[in-house]
């Protein structure tokens, strides 16, 4: 393949569209006839529903319809129980979405939510994980598909029997997704077909979702999904926003637009569980681990299980001869937690990274070098040699570029008038997969190419790189070459989650442009389209087991108010070996986003749950504090050149996640050198540090 297109700089396709406004998103699409939906959330936690009062509502001016249990359309039963909306009184949750209302005008559709009256029969709640709740238990895995717990050796005699031992127990809270576009879809029904525009992170699985729910051919279902505002996870499968706004539009026959509003987002969409995890480190005197376990805990919804998979992360991370990982869930009468940005590995790594750096300083070993010294070739959960690991390699040019060995190690050694200064460093890891994909690629009479898959762009630069990897293997310049993305009548495509979406799209357009060059070197008739399509399932299917991740070291340093306990981020350098790169512009911005939002967890995200009403009290973006940017003063990504012949085609790795997934820690331990103090539930807050020049 050549490499005229993959590496360099291209700016995004959809650029001009999207700095003029001309891109629209899902609810921006003309439709004759369209009305406005409005969801209704349940004021209550957990109960059923005894009365719905619409009088006053459908009385509105404007009002059309209001949507509830009692008058839904019926959808299939034994589907995922979040998607079954407006099909029974029952309350799972506060906030459950619990009726529409339909009206002319989106402004008349709210004022009708407003007037609608539900009474419910409210029963005892329980919404609050903690260590001794009396509702955990093991779940039968934990996301996707992994053993709840792992055990080598002989953790309990190692961990008794070592010279160095740390034990920590490290707490996140919920974190919420909030995409800068909302969940939000426009519905159309005719003739027994539904066309939804649709904000999600996948059209293929929400047009299957939408057929099973509405018992519907697969063919009878259109989701077009063209631009997206964002989804960080939480739009991964299809969710309430194109469930309601089809119902809406069955109901009334008309076309409905829907989008949640930002405190609806805080619940029904999905959010990060929080987690209490508890890390046990043993080491010799050289820094060499000889045991680790990790227990955590979190939660999930009495609706439906999903159980995080916040210790796999240190299964393969460092090398140690006795080792256990043990996960335990309880149902709460919450929303049900989802995907967020590297679920799983992201708080995971806030405490293993946290923990080893505890190591570091009982052992009195830099952080860098500890890390390397407990470096391994071989996966330590499968037994196997990875593919490629270069972590060793990022924690060198890191702390090179960072000027790491200009670093005093003892804390509050460096202090700049009223601030502490100090650094911290954590490593980073997340699997590289990759899942199975079609694609056609078509050759036009006027020597141009097409290429199709409905791969989804959420703002990444898929669209960007398909296209560059489409010219490459055909062996022509870029701007012969046109691609069709994100929409559920093109060729079927994975997700646009878990770092796999490049990886997976990009192998079945390389096939099926390799594919078409075979034709054309045929002699097939160039005076008419000729078409080649591929279907990687056999192919992606076939890879051997072997343990593939991509890997990464962040490097923070912090600035701490001696006083106040106020903390700043002075700078943030990530590097990163991620398989080949196939556009530097997207990929910087991919990795700068992921330390970013890992610097919000450190320091401002958090969830804040009144447990009496079982609701979010900081539920809009003026509470809910997430990074802006005069947080960020300084932040640089880089990236090994890594080649890696057990990966693809293309030879890629994901992107999207390795980013956030040691940032948080980095921060946190940057903030303990700066003030010798160790803060071990995120965020961390002026009001844990308030007073540190007090403190030894």
């Amino acid at each position: 393949m050549s490499t005229d297109a993959v590496g360099r700089a291209y700016p995004r396709l959809e650029g001009r569209e999207k700095v003029t406004g001309t891109a629209r998103y899902a609810v921006e699409y003309p439709v004759d006839g369209v009305t406005y939906g409005w969801a209704v959330p349940s004021a209550v936690v957990r109960g059923r529903i005894t009365r719905v009062d619409t009088a006053e509502a459908l009385a509105s001016p404007g009002v059309l319809a209001v949507v509830h249990h009692g008058n839904a359309p019926r959808l299939a039963p034994g589907v995922e129980a979040d998607l079954w909306l407006l099909q029974e009184p029952a309350v799972h949750y506060r906030g459950e979405l619990v009726a529409v209302v339909v009206a002319t005008s989106l402004e008349a559709a709210r004022e009708g939510a407003r007037l609608v009256r539900i009474d419910y029969d409210a029963g005892p709640h329980s919404t609050v994980l903690t260590e001794d709740h009396p509702g955990l238990y093991t779940p039968d895995h934990v996301n996707p598909s992994y053993p709840t717990d792992t055990e080598e050796g002989d953790f309990d005699a190692g961990y008794a029997a070592a010279p160095v031992r740390v034990d920590a127990t490290y707490r996140t809270p919920a974190y919420h997704n909030n995409p800068m576009e909302p969940h939000a879809t426009t519905a159309r029904w005719h003739d027994g077909r539904l066309l939804v525009h649709d904000s999600n992170q996948g059209a293929s699985s929400v047009r299957a979702a939408l057929a099973e729910l509405f018992e519907l051919p697969r063919e009878s279902v259109r989701v077009v999904t063209e631009h997206v505002g964002g989804g960080f996870g939480s739009k991964g499968y299809a969710k309430a926003a194109v469930v309601l706004a089809a119902l809406a539009a069955r109901h009334v026959d008309r076309p409905v637009k829907l989008a949640l509003t930002r405190q609806q987002l805080f619940g029904p969409v999905g959010y990060r569980t929080p987690t209490i995890q508890r890390v046990r480190l043993a080491a010799d005197t050289d820094g060499r681990l000889t045991a680790i376990c990790h227990d955590a805990m979190s939660q999930s919804s009495t609706i439906l299980e999903f159980a995080e998979q916040t210790a796999v992360y240190t299964r393969s991370m460092y090398a140690a001869p006795h080792r256990r990982t043990t996960h335990r869930l309880v149902r709460l009468d919450v929303a049900t937690p989802f995907w967020m940005r590297a679920p799983g590995e992201c708080p995971g790594a806030y405490a293993l990274e946290s923990a080893i750096d505890e190591l570091a300083v009982a052992v009195g070993i830099d952080p860098v070098e500890l890390r390397i010294r407990n470096d391994t070739d071989v996966d330590p959960d499968q037994g196997r040699p990875f593919t490629s690991r270069n972590l060793a390699a990022c924690l060198r040019e890191g702390a090179e570029r960072f000027g790491w060995a200009d670093r005093d190690p003892a804390p509050r050694a460096r202090r700049d008038g009223r601030w502490l200064i100090g650094s911290g460093v954590a490593g980073a890891s997340y699997p590289a997969r990759a899942r199975p994909a079609c694609a056609t690629a078509t050759a036009r009479p006027d020597g141009g190419f097409h290429v199709r898959i409905n791969a989804t762009d959420i703002g990444t630069g898929a669209r960007t790189a398909l296209w560059q990897v489409a010219a490459d293997a055909l062996g022509v310049p870029p701007e012969r070459v046109g691609i069709s993305i994100g929409d559920s009548d093109l060729p079927n495509a994975p997700v646009a989650g878990g770092s796999m979406g490049t990886a997976s799209w990009s192998w079945a357009v390389i096939r099926a442009c390799e594919a078409l060059r075979g034709k054309l070197r045929d002699g097939v008739p160039t005076d008419a389209e000729v078409s080649a399509e591929a279907d990687t399932s056999e192919e992606v299917g076939g890879q051997p087991g072997l343990p593939r991740y991509a890997y990464g070291a962040q490097f923070a340093e912090v600035r701490v108010d001696a006083t106040t306990g106020e903390v700043r981020l002075n700078r943030m350098l990530g590097v990163f070996a991620a398989g080949r790169v196939v556009n530097p512009t997207t990929a910087r911005s991919q990795l700068i986003g992921g330390m970013t939002m890992g610097l919000s967890m450190a320091l401002h995200e958090e969830g804040l749950l009144d447990e009496r009403y079982g609701d979010w009290v900081n539920h809009d973006l003026a509470t809910y504090h997430i990074t802006g940017c005069a947080d960020v003063e300084s932040i640089e990504a880089y990236w090994l050149d890594e080649h890696d012949g057990e990966l693809n085609p293309a030879g890629v790795k994901g992107i999207g996640e390795i980013g956030i997934v040691g940032s948080a820690a980095a921060v946190a331990n940057a903030v303990f050198h700066a003030t010798g103090v160790r803060i071990r539930d995120l965020p961390i807050r002026l009001d844990k540090l308030i007073g540190v020049s007090k403190l030894a």
